[in-house]
C-alpha cells in the first residue's frame, strides 16, 4: 500500500478529526471570551446552521463519493495537471498546490459577490443575524454544489500531489472556523498574523451590511490576496462592537436564520444587481 491509499483511506477521519478539534476549541473561546454580544438565540442559530452544513455534507457524499481527493489520485494516475507535467521537488509541490487553491477559493469568492445570480446563493451565508463559528460552514447547498466543482476543475488542471489537497481541505475548514468566530487575538498579536493569515477582526469586516465593507477581505485563509488585488480594509467603520451584521432588508430571524428560509433565500426577492464595485459607502437601500 503506498502513501497515496493510505491518505485515501483515512481522509475522512483526518478531516472530521481536524472539523471536530477545531469547532470545539472555537466555541468554548466563543463563550469565554466573546468578541460580540449576539442578537439571535444561540441555540436556533446553531441548530439551523448545522442542520444546514449536516445536509449539505450529506448531500455532497450522495454527489461526489470520491470527493476532492478521489479527483486529484485519478489526476495522478491519469498524468494530467501541470505539477504531474512538471518534477518539482514533493514539499514544493504542496505548498504551491495549496498557495494555488487557495488563490482560487479567494477568486470563486470575488465571483460570487459580482455575478448577481451566485450573489443570490451566497447571500445565504451573509444573511446569518450574528457572527460565530457555525457561521463559517453555513453555505446554501447549490453554492456548495459548485464550489465542489470548480474544486474539481481546479484539481485537474493544477494537478496537486493528494496529500496537498488533503491539507488545503483541512486548513480551509479550520480557517473558516477561527475567522469566523465570535473572539478576538490581542491587538498586537492581530496586526502580525493579518499580514499572512485571515484573523477573526479581519473576515468580520466582511459580514458588514455596508456594500463597500461587504466587497472587501475575501480571503478564508491567506490575506495576501486582499492586499495585493485593493480589496482590503483594516476595520469597520462603526467598530467590531458596533457594526450591523448581514444584509440590509433581510432581518428577519425567521427568513434568514431558520433552516427553510436559508434554503429558499435564493429565490426570494427581485433579480437585482449586487455589483463587485459597489466599494462606495452609502446609506442603506432596498433589498439586493
Amino acid at each position: 500500500m503506498n502513501f497515496n491509499d493510505v491518505i485515501l483511506q483515512n481522509e475522512v477521519p483526518i478531516r472530521l478529526g481536524f472539523f471536530f478539534g477545531v469547532f470545539g476549541i472555537m466555541a468554548l473561546w466563543e463563550v469565554l471570551a466573546p468578541r460580540r454580544v449576539l442578537t439571535v438565540s444561540k441555540a436556533m442559530r446553531w441548530a439551523n446552521n448545522l442542520g444546514l452544513v449536516f445536509l449539505n455534507s450529506f448531500i455532497l457524499r450522495l454527489l461526489f463519493p470520491a470527493a476532492a481527493v478521489g479527483v486529484a489520485a485519478f489526476a495522478a494516475e491519469q498524468g494530467w495537471g501541470l505539477l504531474n507535467y512538471f518534477q518539482l521537488p514533493f514539499v514544493l509541490a504542496v505548498v504551491l498546490s495549496v498557495v494555488a487553491m487557495d488563490f482560487v477559493i479567494y477568486l470563486q469568492h470575488v465571483l460570487v459577490h459580482a455575478v448577481p445570480a451566485l450573489w443570490r446563493l451566497h447571500r445565504v451565508h451573509h444573511a446569518d443575524l450574528d457572527y460565530d463559528v457555525t457561521t463559517g460552514a453555513r453555505f446554501h447547498t447549490i453554492e456548495i454544489i459548485l464550489s465542489m466543482l470548480i474544486k474539481f476543475a481546479t484539481i485537474l488542471v493544477l494537478g496537486p500531489p493528494v496529500v496537498a489537497v488533503v491539507i488545503f481541505e483541512v486548513v480551509l475548514n479550520a480557517m473558516a472556523m477561527f475567522n469566523h468566530a465570535n473572539v478576538r487575538l490581542p491587538l498586537g498579536l492581530d496586526r502580525v498574523v493579518r499580514l499572512l493569515l485571515v484573523t477573526p477582526d479581519m473576515h468580520r469586516v466582511h459580514h458588514s451590511v455596508e456594500d463597500n465593507e461587504a466587497n472587501s477581505n475575501f480571503g478564508f485563509n491567506l490575506s495576501i490576496w486582499d492586499r495585493l488585488f485593493g480589496t482590503y480594509i483594516d476595520q469597520p467603520r462603526e467598530g467590531h462592537t458596533g457594526m450591523t451584521i448581514g444584509i440590509h432588508g433581510y432581518r428577519d430571524p425567521k427568513q434568514v436564520d431558520q433552516l427553510p428560509g436559508m434554503l429558499t433565500l435564493p429565490f426570494v426577492g427581485k433579480i437585482t444587481g449586487y455589483a463587485i464595485n459597489r466599494r462606495e459607502w452609502s446609506k442603506p437601500r432596498n433589498k439586493s
